[in-house]
């Protein structure tokens, strides 16, 4: 209910509209007809009216380490995901997706979104392509505040890896 309400406050106007088609982002083991906490997520956004649509084209082709299970060293690479990512097909009478957002539980470094939206990219170039994270780890010297603290921020590819601000 907090992001519907921030929402219709005026925040992240651009992440959820109603031409937007919400894409859940895989969990890390190939499990055939499991519902993975992003889809579970993306279901709820778009119950509260923040999507057209929910469309599972991002699978798993083989399992990559799960990413909170694992030491910060042993955590996979954006290549490891784009390597397990897989694109399904729009469903027919859709056309090509104009807005995709991706939908994720948590975000660390933007891994696995940027992994995601480069898989996504190339099945659907002219698409516009956000991700959506309900929560994100802290950086080093934040601190964690008494109410929520939604922001918007940026992912990025450097120097072999992916960056985030904030």
């Amino acid at each position: 209910m907090e992001v519907w309400r921030q929402v219709r406050g005026g925040r992240f106007a651009a992440f959820f509209r109603p031409d937007t088609l919400l894409v859940p982002v895989p969990g890390s083991a190939v499990e055939p007809g499991a519902r993975w906490v992003g889809q579970q997520l993306a279901g709820c956004l778009r119950e509260l009216g923040l999507g057209q649509s929910v469309h599972s084209l991002l699978s798993r082709r083989h399992a990559v380490r799960k990413s909170a299970t694992s030491p910060a060293g042993l955590r996979p690479t954006v290549r490891d995901h784009y390597a397990s990512f897989a694109v399904a097909c729009v469903r027919a009478g859709l056309g090509p997706p104009a807005r995709l957002v991706l939908v994720d539980d948590v975000i660390t470094r933007g891994r696995t979104l940027l992994a995601g939206a480069a898989r996504l990219r190339e099945a659907f170039p002219q698409a516009e392509i956000l991700g959506f994270a309900l929560l994100r780890t802290l950086a080093a010297g934040e601190t964690v505040g008494a109410r929520p603290d939604p922001c918007e921020g940026v992912v990025w590819w450097d120097r072999g890896d992916a960056r985030r601000s904030p």
